[in-house]
């Protein structure tokens, strides 16, 4: 089979839909080695390095396109589909070019979230009304949909009117460096890196206001929890506002804020936390949360959303907006040794769930569900 692929998140996000992209193409590639993979993408200069394997990268061939980088993604690229004899072009983040519904090959759309209807206030209009029509007009034209989670397949059926014989459910997994129990010289060594405590509550993830981070820094204050904290993720102004926070309680010392790890390192360091707190208002699924579970930490997180989709009996559950509640759980996550046992064995067996050849098996079905 020659598949496509919209590579450009593969190649220039080194976070949520980056690591989406890069996972999906890497399994297709491990599971299956016959077929023929061709990853689209506007430039490459400055990328991020991941292994391409024997795929072919497709960049604009005229100046025009060079220049209009957005127009070729949007439509031109479509001009290769015919001369690569493409089975099925994968839109890997959200769309698929608007003439694709136009031609012989079959279309697949990931979609991961719509978090832009359902909390407006976390985006620029100019942004809700590029993303809104992108996303919809992608999952009417594309020939199937894969959702991330149940929680996203109701959404774009409420929010878009997407047929739902069309969406298939595929869940996300982690990368497998998460699974690989480290030596402890390489924790050794990553602690004095990055300067980490010996005891340690972690979040992951960009440090913006959907993630609720504050909400932490709250329910460590309310029940005294004089653990350090260390949050890592790409800074956003919202940053400022956790700072705000710490100064006004005189609690610097205690809270340590990461914003640039090198991917290879981020496995040392969960393993090296004394738990996962991951309050975050809305996901599409919550990888970090199998990324805890893959190393052997309990996890905190959210009621609602997906999260339980992720989690399930394997962590701990508090109401976004309850910081109290939040605190509570994190106590007993932290100092309850038999709930926190369970919670490590549950995990363990959790991560299973969502291993690399199912998800890639899974992905396979929906492409050949289209001959």
């Amino acid at each position: 089979m020659n598949i496509g692929f919209d590579a450009k998140r593969a190649f220039y996000n080194t976070s949520g839909l980056g690591n989406y992209s890069r996972s999906t193409i890497n399994l297709l590639a491990k599971y299956f080695p016959e077929d023929n993979h061709f990853l689209f993408t506007p430039e490459i200069e400055n990328a991020v390095t991941f292994d391409t394997g024997r795929a072919k990268i497709i960049q604009p061939e005229t100046d025009f396109y060079k220049f209009f980088k957005s127009f070729w993604r949007s439509y031109g690229m479509t001009t290769n589909f015919k001369k690569l004899k493409l089975d099925v072009f994968h839109g890997l983040s959200n769309e698929v070019p608007i003439n694709s519904h136009f031609l012989r090959t079959r279309t697949i759309v990931s979609i991961h979230d719509l978090i832009f209807i359902r909390y407006p206030d976390l985006y620029k209009p100019i942004d809700r009304e590029i993303y809104y029509k992108k996303f919809k007009a992608s999952v009417h034209k594309a020939d199937k949909i894969i959702a991330i989670s149940q929680q996203t397949k109701s959404d774009i059926i409420n929010f878009l009117a997407a047929d739902e014989k069309k969406i298939e459910v595929v869940y996300q997994g982690c990368n497998e460096i998460f699974s690989i129990k480290k030596t402890e010289l390489e924790l050794q060594k990553t602690r004095q890196k990055y300067n980490l405590p010996q005891q340690f509550i972690l979040n992951v993830g960009t440090i913006e206001a959907r993630k609720n981070a504050l909400q932490i820094l709250k329910a460590a204050h309310f029940e005294k929890i004089e653990i350090p904290i260390v949050f890592i993720g790409k800074r956003t102004d919202y940053q400022d506002e956790l700072e705000e926070f710490i100064e006004e309680q005189k609690v610097k010392n205690q809270v340590i804020f990461i914003n640039n790890v090198h991917f290879a390192d981020l496995p040392a360091i969960y393993q090296m936390a004394s738990v996962f707190v991951y309050p975050s208002i809305f996901e599409g699924f919550g990888i970090p949360i199998l990324e805890a579970m893959n190393s052997g930490i309990p996890v905190v997180t959210s009621k609602g959303s997906c999260f339980p989709e992720t989690g399930g009996d394997a962590a701990l559950y508090a109401f976004h907006e309850d910081f109290e509640e939040l605190a509570a759980q994190i106590k007993t996550a932290l100092y309850n040794s038999e709930i926190r046992q369970q919670l490590i064995e549950k995990g363990s067996k959790r991560v299973l769930l969502f291993h690399d050849k199912d998800i890639a098996n899974n992905i396979m079905k929906v492409y050949k569900s289209l001959f």
